[in-house]
């Protein structure tokens, strides 16, 4: 069988997105709902792209979870591993923007369907055709679902799957900000790809130069790292090579979902190009620099649209 698909596990939610930008949560008149969570959205933008992808999660048995289940279907991703439960709804997210679109989130979560999948729901059968397997911190609380991850990176390892991991920090959803950095830590050394924001370095090393928190963030099965500077460009380092590429000057409408292109962007390019688990340290600047680039114009399509995975361009897109 060929080993194609992305799988993704994590949260799935409706995103609220405010009709009105550059505003407080409490100046805002309405909203209107997008499918979201980092994730999900990772899938999208590999779905978008042209490849094969599988989320991992569970919805609640109410209409927000079906409106989910829904559209990922219609955008192309394979749904036949989300479960759902009784027990909890279907996480939501209501967000704020502000006038450069930049993001603030109030979360309706505590507890969510998706916190409570359970390792004994992941199917090893999911496993079989999967190329990397990508997940993000939002997840790894004191809950069932964290521990549905470490099964899975088994599974993936046994698979000899790529890892990707992308912390996407919330603050709002731990009780306290050593219980985030912990989890981080024990899920980081088991990632091939870190993907990193110059916003989440000083919290997750003490160091605010990634030249200097590289020798921490190389630690255990870390093969890449992908540094993302937002404007300010973005940054690919292996343990021999590195390289950079400017971001396009764009103004952005809604910059939802824009870390989750650029990562699931490069996963794709990843898989088009045939790496593995056994070449990707390999990889050279000049690879690297055209892996970035790429990602970069995907992201620049989508922060000039609304939401995540509705505003992520197509190959075709790419090609215009």
């Amino acid at each position: 069988m060929s080993r194609d698909t992305l799988l993704s596990i994590g949260e799935a939610l409706i995103d609220f997105i405010p009709e009105q930008v550059g505003c407080h949560f409490s100046e805002v008149q309405g909203f209107h709902p997008a499918v979201g969570g980092a994730p999900a959205n990772v899938c999208g933008a590999f779905v978008r792209l042209g490849g094969k992808a599988r989320l991992l999660t569970q919805l609640g048995a109410d209409p927000f979870g079906a409106k989910i289940a829904g559209e990922l279907a219609g955008f192309g991703i394979d749904t036949s591993a989300i479960r759902y439960t009784t027990d909890a709804n279907t996480s939501l997210a209501f967000v704020s923007l502000a006038a450069d679109g930049n993001r603030t989130f109030s979360f309706y979560r505590n507890p969510a369907a998706d916190m409570l999948y359970a390792p004994e729901q992941v199917d090893p059968a999911c496993f079989t055709d999967g190329y990397a397997l990508h997940f993000c911190s939002v997840s790894l609380g004191e809950f069932p679902m964290c521990d549905a991850h470490r099964t899975a990176i088994g599974y993936a390892r046994e698979s000899d799957m790529l890892i990707s991991f992308d912390p996407n920090l919330r603050f709002p959803l731990w009780p306290d900000r050593d219980a985030l950095h912990r989890a981080v830590w024990e899920f980081l050394p088991q990632a091939h790809i870190l993907k990193i924001s110059d916003e989440e370095l000083p919290f997750l090393t003490g160091e605010t130069d990634i030249h200097a928190a590289l020798p921490k963030l190389f630690t255990g099965s870390v093969q890449i790292v992908i540094y993302t500077c937002g404007g300010g460009g973005a940054y690919a380092f292996t343990r021999t090579a590195q390289a950079f590429a400017a971001a396009q000057s764009i103004a952005a409408t809604d910059t939802t979902g824009a870390g989750d292109g650029f990562i699931g962007s490069l996963l794709y390019q990843l898989h088009r190009d045939g790496v593995t688990l056994h070449t990707i340290g390999s990889l050279d600047a000049q690879a690297l620099e055209a892996y970035l680039t790429f990602s970069h114009r995907f992201c620049g399509i989508s922060v000039r649209r609304s939401g995540a995975i509705a505003s992520y361009p197509t190959l075709r897109e790419m090609q215009d």
